[in-house]
Protein backbone atom coordinates (compact mmCIF):
# COMPACT_ATOMS: atom_id res chain seq x y z
CA UNK A 1 0.00 0.00 0.00
CA UNK A 2 1.32 3.42 -0.93
CA UNK A 3 1.57 6.20 1.59
CA UNK A 4 -1.09 8.18 -0.28
CA UNK A 5 -3.60 5.31 -0.27
CA UNK A 6 -2.91 4.57 3.40
CA UNK A 7 -3.47 8.22 4.28
CA UNK A 8 -6.75 8.26 2.34
CA UNK A 9 -7.86 5.08 4.15
CA UNK A 10 -7.00 6.54 7.55
CA UNK A 11 -8.96 9.72 6.85
CA UNK A 12 -11.97 7.81 5.53
CA UNK A 13 -12.07 5.41 8.47
CA UNK A 14 -11.67 8.23 10.95
CA UNK A 15 -14.49 10.19 9.36
CA UNK A 16 -16.77 7.18 9.75
CA UNK A 17 -15.66 6.13 13.21
CA UNK A 18 -14.75 9.45 14.88
CA UNK A 19 -18.08 9.91 16.66
CA UNK A 20 -17.94 6.47 18.26
CA UNK A 21 -14.28 6.94 19.19
CA UNK A 22 -14.94 10.30 20.83
CA UNK A 23 -17.97 8.83 22.61
CA UNK A 24 -16.00 5.84 23.91
CA UNK A 25 -13.13 8.01 25.13
CA UNK A 26 -15.46 10.54 26.73
CA UNK A 27 -16.79 7.77 28.98
CA UNK A 28 -13.24 7.45 30.33
CA UNK A 29 -12.11 11.07 30.63
CA UNK A 30 -15.57 12.67 31.08
CA UNK A 31 -14.64 15.66 28.94
CA UNK A 32 -15.62 15.91 25.26
CA UNK A 33 -12.84 18.39 24.52
CA UNK A 34 -10.12 16.11 25.86
CA UNK A 35 -11.78 13.12 24.19
CA UNK A 36 -11.67 14.82 20.80
CA UNK A 37 -7.97 15.62 21.25
CA UNK A 38 -7.22 11.99 22.11
CA UNK A 39 -9.16 10.82 19.09
CA UNK A 40 -7.06 13.16 16.96
CA UNK A 41 -3.93 11.70 18.58
CA UNK A 42 -5.07 8.24 17.47
CA UNK A 43 -5.55 9.60 13.95
CA UNK A 44 -2.00 10.97 13.93
CA UNK A 45 -0.68 7.61 15.16
CA UNK A 46 -2.48 5.83 12.32
CA UNK A 47 -1.10 8.28 9.76
CA UNK A 48 2.39 7.53 11.06
CA UNK A 49 2.11 3.72 11.30
CA UNK A 50 -0.30 2.43 8.68
CA UNK A 51 1.77 3.45 5.62
CA UNK A 52 4.54 1.17 6.96
CA UNK A 53 2.63 -1.61 8.74
CA UNK A 54 -0.44 -1.69 6.52
CA UNK A 55 -4.06 -1.08 7.38
CA UNK A 56 -5.19 -3.41 10.21
CA UNK A 57 -8.02 -5.89 9.66
CA UNK A 58 -10.37 -3.79 11.80
CA UNK A 59 -9.15 -0.20 11.42
CA UNK A 60 -11.99 1.28 13.46
CA UNK A 61 -11.21 -0.97 16.41
CA UNK A 62 -7.50 -0.07 16.12
CA UNK A 63 -8.30 3.64 16.33
CA UNK A 64 -10.67 3.08 19.25
CA UNK A 65 -8.17 0.98 21.18
CA UNK A 66 -5.36 3.49 20.57
CA UNK A 67 -7.48 6.42 21.71
CA UNK A 68 -8.70 4.55 24.80
CA UNK A 69 -5.18 3.53 25.82
CA UNK A 70 -4.05 7.14 25.53
CA UNK A 71 -7.04 8.12 27.64
CA UNK A 72 -5.97 5.65 30.32
CA UNK A 73 -2.42 7.03 30.25
CA UNK A 74 -3.80 10.52 30.71
CA UNK A 75 -6.00 9.47 33.61
CA UNK A 76 -3.11 7.71 35.31
CA UNK A 77 -1.01 10.87 35.06
CA UNK A 78 -3.62 12.87 36.89
CA UNK A 79 -3.63 12.21 40.61
CA UNK A 80 -7.16 13.51 40.96
CA UNK A 81 -8.36 10.63 38.77
CA UNK A 82 -6.45 7.93 40.66
CA UNK A 83 -9.57 6.57 42.34
CA UNK A 84 -11.20 6.02 38.96
CA UNK A 85 -8.62 3.61 37.61
CA UNK A 86 -10.70 0.56 38.39
CA UNK A 87 -13.65 2.00 36.46
CA UNK A 88 -11.35 2.88 33.57
CA UNK A 89 -10.03 -0.66 33.45
CA UNK A 90 -13.56 -2.02 33.17
CA UNK A 91 -14.30 0.41 30.33
CA UNK A 92 -11.37 -0.95 28.33
CA UNK A 93 -12.47 -4.55 28.54
CA UNK A 94 -15.42 -3.85 26.24
CA UNK A 95 -17.55 -6.04 28.50
CA UNK A 96 -21.11 -4.67 28.68
CA UNK A 97 -21.91 -3.26 32.11
CA UNK A 98 -24.63 -4.82 34.25
CA UNK A 99 -28.16 -4.06 33.15
CA UNK A 100 -29.44 -0.73 34.42
CA UNK A 101 -31.85 -0.63 37.31
CA UNK A 102 -34.18 1.61 35.34
CA UNK A 103 -35.30 0.60 31.85
CA UNK A 104 -34.89 4.20 30.70
CA UNK A 105 -31.18 4.25 31.66
CA UNK A 106 -29.79 3.44 28.20
CA UNK A 107 -26.11 2.58 28.34
CA UNK A 108 -24.74 3.66 24.97
CA UNK A 109 -21.76 5.94 24.56
CA UNK A 110 -22.87 7.37 21.22
CA UNK A 111 -26.28 8.27 22.62
CA UNK A 112 -24.58 9.88 25.61
CA UNK A 113 -22.44 11.95 23.27
CA UNK A 114 -25.52 13.13 21.35
CA UNK A 115 -27.23 14.29 24.53
CA UNK A 116 -24.03 15.95 25.74
CA UNK A 117 -23.30 17.87 22.53
CA UNK A 118 -26.93 19.04 22.37
CA UNK A 119 -27.18 20.00 26.04
CA UNK A 120 -29.49 23.01 26.55
CA UNK A 121 -26.81 24.75 28.61
CA UNK A 122 -25.34 25.64 25.20
CA UNK A 123 -26.89 28.22 22.84
CA UNK A 124 -28.30 26.81 19.60
CA UNK A 125 -25.41 27.91 17.32
CA UNK A 126 -22.91 26.26 19.66
CA UNK A 127 -24.96 23.05 19.88
CA UNK A 128 -25.13 22.89 16.09
CA UNK A 129 -21.41 23.49 15.58
CA UNK A 130 -20.37 21.01 18.29
CA UNK A 131 -22.76 18.34 17.02
CA UNK A 132 -21.50 18.64 13.46
CA UNK A 133 -17.91 18.51 14.71
CA UNK A 134 -18.22 15.59 17.13
CA UNK A 135 -21.01 13.55 15.54
CA UNK A 136 -20.94 14.65 11.92
CA UNK A 137 -17.17 14.48 11.61
CA UNK A 138 -17.05 17.88 9.88
CA UNK A 139 -13.99 20.07 10.14
CA UNK A 140 -14.19 23.67 11.28
CA UNK A 141 -13.76 25.00 7.70
CA UNK A 142 -16.52 22.67 6.46
CA UNK A 143 -18.95 23.90 9.12
CA UNK A 144 -18.02 27.52 8.36
CA UNK A 145 -18.67 27.01 4.65
CA UNK A 146 -21.98 25.28 5.31
CA UNK A 147 -23.32 28.15 7.40
CA UNK A 148 -21.49 30.97 5.62
CA UNK A 149 -19.73 32.24 8.72
CA UNK A 150 -16.07 32.88 9.42
CA UNK A 151 -13.92 29.92 10.43
CA UNK A 152 -12.80 31.86 13.49
CA UNK A 153 -16.43 32.23 14.57
CA UNK A 154 -17.08 28.50 14.29
CA UNK A 155 -13.82 27.65 16.07
CA UNK A 156 -14.72 30.03 18.88
CA UNK A 157 -18.20 28.50 19.22
CA UNK A 158 -16.75 25.01 19.51
CA UNK A 159 -14.08 26.01 22.03
CA UNK A 160 -16.61 27.89 24.16
CA UNK A 161 -19.06 24.98 23.96
CA UNK A 162 -16.47 22.50 25.26
CA UNK A 163 -15.46 24.92 28.02
CA UNK A 164 -19.08 25.50 29.03
CA UNK A 165 -19.79 21.77 29.24
CA UNK A 166 -16.69 21.26 31.40
CA UNK A 167 -17.40 24.22 33.69
CA UNK A 168 -21.05 23.23 34.06
CA UNK A 169 -19.94 19.67 34.88
CA UNK A 170 -22.46 18.30 32.43
CA UNK A 171 -22.55 14.54 33.10
CA UNK A 172 -21.81 12.16 30.26
CA UNK A 173 -25.07 10.29 30.50
CA UNK A 174 -28.43 9.66 28.91
CA UNK A 175 -31.14 11.43 30.90
CA UNK A 176 -34.22 9.47 31.85
CA UNK A 177 -37.68 10.11 33.22
CA UNK A 178 -39.08 13.60 32.91
CA UNK A 179 -35.65 15.10 32.20
CA UNK A 180 -35.24 13.02 29.05
CA UNK A 181 -38.23 14.64 27.36
CA UNK A 182 -36.84 18.13 27.92
CA UNK A 183 -33.34 17.13 26.83
CA UNK A 184 -34.59 15.16 23.83
CA UNK A 185 -36.35 18.24 22.49
CA UNK A 186 -32.97 20.01 22.41
CA UNK A 187 -31.42 17.12 20.46
CA UNK A 188 -34.26 17.05 17.94
CA UNK A 189 -34.10 20.82 17.53
CA UNK A 190 -30.41 20.68 16.59
CA UNK A 191 -30.99 17.98 13.98
CA UNK A 192 -34.00 19.88 12.60
CA UNK A 193 -32.05 23.14 12.34
CA UNK A 194 -29.14 21.43 10.58
CA UNK A 195 -31.50 19.86 8.04
CA UNK A 196 -33.41 23.09 7.41
CA UNK A 197 -30.22 25.00 6.74
CA UNK A 198 -29.34 22.42 4.13
CA UNK A 199 -32.86 22.25 2.67
CA UNK A 200 -33.23 26.02 2.19
CA UNK A 201 -30.03 27.90 2.93
CA UNK A 202 -30.57 31.09 4.91
CA UNK A 203 -28.07 33.01 2.79
CA UNK A 204 -25.57 32.56 0.00
CA UNK A 205 -25.64 31.55 -3.65
CA UNK A 206 -27.11 28.04 -3.32
CA UNK A 207 -30.69 27.20 -2.43
CA UNK A 208 -29.86 23.68 -1.21
CA UNK A 209 -26.81 22.26 0.59
CA UNK A 210 -27.41 18.50 0.34
CA UNK A 211 -24.46 17.57 2.56
CA UNK A 212 -26.09 19.18 5.60
CA UNK A 213 -29.35 17.37 4.86
CA UNK A 214 -27.43 14.09 4.66
CA UNK A 215 -25.72 14.78 8.02
CA UNK A 216 -29.06 15.51 9.68
CA UNK A 217 -30.66 12.41 8.14
CA UNK A 218 -27.81 10.22 9.35
CA UNK A 219 -28.06 11.64 12.88
CA UNK A 220 -31.83 11.15 13.15
CA UNK A 221 -31.55 7.59 11.83
CA UNK A 222 -28.88 6.82 14.44
CA UNK A 223 -31.08 8.34 17.12
CA UNK A 224 -34.12 6.34 15.99
CA UNK A 225 -32.10 3.12 16.24
CA UNK A 226 -30.69 4.00 19.65
CA UNK A 227 -34.02 5.01 21.25
CA UNK A 228 -36.68 3.23 19.18
CA UNK A 229 -39.42 3.80 21.76
CA UNK A 230 -39.49 7.60 21.38
CA UNK A 231 -42.35 8.41 18.95
CA UNK A 232 -41.24 11.98 18.27
CA UNK A 233 -37.81 10.79 17.13
CA UNK A 234 -39.60 8.74 14.47
CA UNK A 235 -41.75 11.78 13.70
CA UNK A 236 -38.67 13.86 12.96
CA UNK A 237 -37.14 10.98 10.99
CA UNK A 238 -40.29 10.73 8.86
CA UNK A 239 -40.35 14.48 8.26
CA UNK A 240 -36.71 14.59 7.14
CA UNK A 241 -37.08 11.51 4.92
CA UNK A 242 -40.10 13.06 3.16
CA UNK A 243 -38.42 16.45 2.77
CA UNK A 244 -35.15 14.93 1.55
CA UNK A 245 -37.03 12.93 -1.07
CA UNK A 246 -37.86 16.19 -2.91
CA UNK A 247 -34.34 17.58 -3.05
CA UNK A 248 -33.49 16.29 -6.58
CA UNK A 249 -36.49 18.18 -7.97
CA UNK A 250 -36.16 21.42 -5.98
CA UNK A 251 -33.59 23.03 -8.26
CA UNK A 252 -33.17 23.34 -12.02
CA UNK A 253 -30.09 22.72 -14.18
CA UNK A 254 -28.46 25.99 -13.11
CA UNK A 255 -29.41 25.71 -9.44
CA UNK A 256 -32.50 27.90 -9.76
CA UNK A 257 -35.41 27.10 -7.41
CA UNK A 258 -38.28 25.01 -8.75
CA UNK A 259 -41.54 25.63 -6.89
CA UNK A 260 -43.53 22.69 -5.50
CA UNK A 261 -46.27 23.08 -8.11
CA UNK A 262 -43.71 22.88 -10.92
CA UNK A 263 -41.54 20.04 -9.62
CA UNK A 264 -41.14 16.92 -11.75
CA UNK A 265 -42.35 14.39 -9.20
CA UNK A 266 -40.77 11.47 -10.98
CA UNK A 267 -37.50 12.88 -9.61
CA UNK A 268 -38.69 12.49 -6.05
CA UNK A 269 -36.78 9.72 -4.28
CA UNK A 270 -39.35 6.95 -3.75
CA UNK A 271 -37.03 4.99 -1.44
CA UNK A 272 -36.86 7.95 0.96
CA UNK A 273 -40.64 8.32 0.76
CA UNK A 274 -41.05 4.66 1.74
CA UNK A 275 -38.66 5.20 4.65
CA UNK A 276 -40.72 8.23 5.65
CA UNK A 277 -43.95 6.23 5.58
CA UNK A 278 -42.38 3.49 7.72
CA UNK A 279 -41.14 6.05 10.25
CA UNK A 280 -44.50 7.82 10.30
CA UNK A 281 -46.18 4.56 11.32
CA UNK A 282 -44.00 4.62 14.46
CA UNK A 283 -44.46 8.33 15.13
CA UNK A 284 -46.75 9.97 17.67
CA UNK A 285 -48.76 13.17 17.73
CA UNK A 286 -46.06 15.72 18.54
CA UNK A 287 -45.04 18.73 16.44
CA UNK A 288 -42.53 16.86 14.27
CA UNK A 289 -44.97 14.00 13.75
CA UNK A 290 -47.70 16.43 12.63
CA UNK A 291 -45.29 18.12 10.22
CA UNK A 292 -44.37 14.68 8.91
CA UNK A 293 -48.05 13.90 8.33
CA UNK A 294 -48.33 17.14 6.32
CA UNK A 295 -45.27 16.21 4.28
CA UNK A 296 -46.75 12.75 3.70
CA UNK A 297 -49.79 14.27 1.96
CA UNK A 298 -47.44 15.96 -0.50
CA UNK A 299 -45.38 12.80 -0.94
CA UNK A 300 -48.29 10.55 -1.85
CA UNK A 301 -49.81 13.00 -4.36
CA UNK A 302 -48.57 11.96 -7.80
CA UNK A 303 -49.67 15.33 -9.21
CA UNK A 304 -49.82 18.74 -7.55
CA UNK A 305 -53.53 18.94 -8.35
CA UNK A 306 -54.17 15.77 -6.34
CA UNK A 307 -52.87 17.28 -3.08
CA UNK A 308 -55.39 17.07 -0.24
CA UNK A 309 -55.14 20.69 0.88
CA UNK A 310 -58.13 20.46 3.21
CA UNK A 311 -56.45 17.65 5.15
CA UNK A 312 -53.19 19.65 5.25
CA UNK A 313 -55.02 22.72 6.60
CA UNK A 314 -56.62 20.55 9.29
CA UNK A 315 -53.22 19.19 10.30
CA UNK A 316 -51.91 22.75 10.56
CA UNK A 317 -54.82 23.47 12.93
CA UNK A 318 -53.62 20.62 15.14
CA UNK A 319 -50.02 21.82 14.89
CA UNK A 320 -51.04 25.34 15.92
CA UNK A 321 -52.85 23.93 18.94
CA UNK A 322 -49.64 22.12 19.98
CA UNK A 323 -47.08 24.79 19.09
CA UNK A 324 -48.56 28.24 18.37
CA UNK A 325 -46.32 30.06 15.91
CA UNK A 326 -46.80 32.83 13.34
CA UNK A 327 -44.75 30.83 10.84
CA UNK A 328 -47.10 27.86 11.25
CA UNK A 329 -50.04 30.26 10.83
CA UNK A 330 -48.51 31.52 7.59
CA UNK A 331 -48.07 27.98 6.31
CA UNK A 332 -51.66 27.20 7.28
CA UNK A 333 -52.79 30.25 5.30
CA UNK A 334 -51.14 28.80 2.19
CA UNK A 335 -53.03 25.54 2.67
CA UNK A 336 -56.28 27.46 3.22
CA UNK A 337 -55.67 29.40 0.00
CA UNK A 338 -55.52 26.13 -1.92
CA UNK A 339 -58.50 24.56 -0.13
CA UNK A 340 -60.82 27.58 0.12
CA UNK A 341 -59.40 30.20 -2.23
CA UNK A 342 -57.00 33.17 -2.00
CA UNK A 343 -59.50 35.63 -0.52
CA UNK A 344 -59.97 33.59 2.67
CA UNK A 345 -56.22 33.18 3.03
CA UNK A 346 -55.47 36.88 2.45
CA UNK A 347 -57.45 37.78 5.57
CA UNK A 348 -55.31 35.37 7.57
CA UNK A 349 -52.06 36.74 6.13
CA UNK A 350 -53.07 40.36 6.68
CA UNK A 351 -53.76 39.54 10.33
CA UNK A 352 -50.14 38.38 10.64
CA UNK A 353 -48.64 41.55 9.17
CA UNK A 354 -48.29 43.27 12.56
CA UNK A 355 -46.67 40.28 14.28
CA UNK A 356 -43.16 41.38 15.35
CA UNK A 357 -41.87 37.81 14.95
CA UNK A 358 -42.42 38.08 11.19
CA UNK A 359 -40.81 41.47 10.78
CA UNK A 360 -38.10 41.00 8.17
CA UNK A 361 -39.39 37.51 7.26
CA UNK A 362 -39.34 37.50 3.47
CA UNK A 363 -41.90 34.71 3.08
CA UNK A 364 -44.70 36.88 4.52
CA UNK A 365 -44.71 39.39 1.62
CA UNK A 366 -43.93 36.52 -0.77
CA UNK A 367 -47.08 34.62 0.25
CA UNK A 368 -49.11 37.83 0.21
CA UNK A 369 -47.84 38.58 -3.30
CA UNK A 370 -48.94 35.15 -4.51
CA UNK A 371 -52.42 35.65 -3.05
CA UNK A 372 -52.79 39.14 -4.53
CA UNK A 373 -51.65 37.88 -7.93
CA UNK A 374 -54.27 35.12 -7.85
CA UNK A 375 -56.89 37.74 -6.98
CA UNK A 376 -55.91 39.82 -10.02
CA UNK A 377 -54.36 42.65 -7.96
CA UNK A 378 -51.15 42.63 -9.97
CA UNK A 379 -49.75 46.03 -8.99
CA UNK A 380 -50.01 45.23 -5.29
CA UNK A 381 -48.58 41.76 -5.89
CA UNK A 382 -45.58 43.20 -7.67
CA UNK A 383 -44.84 45.50 -4.71
CA UNK A 384 -45.01 42.53 -2.32
CA UNK A 385 -42.66 40.43 -4.44
CA UNK A 386 -40.18 43.32 -4.60
CA UNK A 387 -40.41 43.79 -0.82
CA UNK A 388 -39.85 40.08 -0.29
CA UNK A 389 -36.82 40.14 -2.60
CA UNK A 390 -35.32 43.01 -0.61
CA UNK A 391 -35.64 40.95 2.59
CA UNK A 392 -34.36 37.64 1.18
CA UNK A 393 -30.76 36.79 2.05
CA UNK A 394 -30.47 33.79 -0.23
CA UNK A 395 -29.47 34.86 -3.74
CA UNK A 396 -31.53 32.14 -5.45
CA UNK A 397 -34.69 33.05 -3.55
CA UNK A 398 -34.10 36.75 -4.26
CA UNK A 399 -33.75 36.11 -7.98
CA UNK A 400 -36.96 34.05 -8.01
CA UNK A 401 -38.90 36.80 -6.26
CA UNK A 402 -37.58 39.47 -8.62
CA UNK A 403 -38.56 37.25 -11.54
CA UNK A 404 -42.07 36.96 -10.12
CA UNK A 405 -42.26 40.72 -9.73
CA UNK A 406 -41.11 41.27 -13.31
CA UNK A 407 -43.70 38.97 -14.81
CA UNK A 408 -46.60 40.27 -12.69
CA UNK A 409 -48.47 42.48 -15.13
CA UNK A 410 -51.56 44.51 -14.39
CA UNK A 411 -54.42 43.33 -16.65
CA UNK A 412 -55.66 45.96 -19.10
CA UNK A 413 -58.65 48.02 -18.03
CA UNK A 414 -61.93 46.94 -19.60
CA UNK A 415 -63.10 49.13 -22.48
CA UNK A 416 -65.60 51.85 -21.62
Amino acid sequence: MTAASATATVETVFRIESARIIAGVTRIVRDVGIAEELAQDALVAALERWPESGVPDNPGAWLMATAKHRAVDLVRRKETYARKLAEVGRALTDVPPPGPADADDIDDDLLRLIFTACHPVLPAPARIALTLRLLGGLTTPEIARAFLVAEATVAQRIVRAKRTLAEARVPFEVPYGTERSARLSSVLEVIYLVFNEGYTATAGDDLVRPALCEDALRLVRVLANLIPDEPEVHGLAALLEFQASRIPARTGPDGEPVLLADQHRAKWNRMLIRRGVDALHRAGHGPYSLQAAIAAHHAVAFRYEETDWAAIAALYDRLLARTPSPVVELNRAVAVSMAEGPAAALELVDALAADPALKGYHLLPSVRGDLLERLGRAAEAREEFERAAALARNVRERDLLLEKAARTVQPPAPPR
